[in-house]
């Protein structure tokens, strides 16, 4: 489905990625693991469009979308959230959720449509809210909103850059709940975690990123090899084994 080859980015003149190379296929949930720095996120925000690659090639379906403006990645299927959101602060609950309903009608996929009864559904907590400020919401209820914000673009492939960072071991839960019901339903999820054992839990498979590269990969049914491998976790993860909420 999405295939990253060789890809180089950075800011202004400082390169952080440098011929960065995975894959995710349909139907399938991956882990992108690393240190603070290893350039994570980076990573995500040239998926995603806001950050130009200035090597490489980004491929969905194989047709070359690294060219492409963010909103236009949207129609191959592809949706973020981004560690910091990005949500309208000053508008309700059901303003941010309309306004992305609304772009998903005219530009999202026709993968899998979700409409504001579904995505409430996953989230059921946010019935009560939808005529809150964002702004007024916890961190965790923000994330709720994000996801569902996200969902209703009709994605193919959602990507989720730290979901658990700064959140009540009980919002983790359930947001491990939704991803599971999502990978039932046959949705792709690149999941960005420093947590090692809840992408474990999460994830089919991962990369491991250090200094702006791809410098392990984990395959399928490999996950606890990795984490018992002392070497491993002290090199690219600074010896932190995070326990899953």
């Amino acid at each position: 489905m999405l295939r990253v080859e060789n890809l180089d980015a950075g800011y202004g003149g400082l390169p952080v990625l440098k011929g960065v190379s995975l894959s995710i296929e349909r139907n399938e949930s991956v882990a992108l693991i690393g240190a603070n720095g290893a350039g994570k996120s980076t990573l995500v925000r040239a998926i995603c469009g806001l950050l130009p690659a200035t090597a490489g090639e980004i491929t969905h379906d194989g047709q070359t979308i690294h060219a492409l403006p963010p909103h236009l990645r949207t129609r191959h299927g592809i949706a973020v959230v981004l560690e910091n959101r990005h949500l309208f602060g000053e508008l309700t609950v059901r303003n941010n959720l309309e306004l992305a309903a609304a772009h998903g009608e005219r530009h999202g996929t026709s993968h899998r449509k979700f409409n504001l009864d579904q995505v409430l559904g996953l989230f059921p907590f946010l019935r009560g809210r939808l005529d809150a400020a964002v702004e007024l919401l916890s961190g965790g209820e923000q994330q709720m909103v994000a996801i569902a914000r996200a969902l209703l673009l009709h994605p193919e492939l959602l990507i989720l850059d730290e979901p658990s960072t700064g959140l009540s071991p009980k919002v983790v839960r359930d947001i491990v709940g939704v991803m599971a019901t999502l990978r039932e339903g046959g949705m792709s999820i690149l999941l960005v975690e420093q947590n090692v054992a809840l992408a474990a839990e999460t994830s089919e498979r991962a990369y491991v990123m250090s200094l702006g590269r791809v410098v392990h990969e984990i395959e399928r049914g490999k996950w606890a090899d990795f984490i018992d491998n002392d070497a491993l976790v002290k090199a690219y993860l600074g010896g932190e084994r995070a326990d899953a909420h």
